[in-house]
């Protein structure tokens, strides 16, 4: 099962911008909040549609993958 942590920023032209983390370690709310104001405030990422200046969501998305065998 892969996980992916996805944090989603509002922008400056009001679109969203989404930064994904693969495998992340078990973290709370608070600490991915915390993270995302920084990298606001850093001004780390730019987005075709500007810098990031607030957050919109973060989720942790789970895949399962099944392979089938073909005979």
């Amino acid at each position: 099962m892969a996980k992916v942590l996805e944090m989603i920023f509002v922008t400056e032209e009001g679109k969203t911008a989404t930064i994904s983390v693969d495998n992340p370690k078990p973290v709370n709310v608070n600490t991915i909040k915390l993270a995302m104001e920084q990298l606001i405030a850093g001004n780390v990422f730019v987005s075709s549609s500007g810098d990031f200046v607030d957050l919109k969501a973060a989720r942790i998305v789970e895949r399962n993958v099944e392979e089938v065998e073909l005979i």
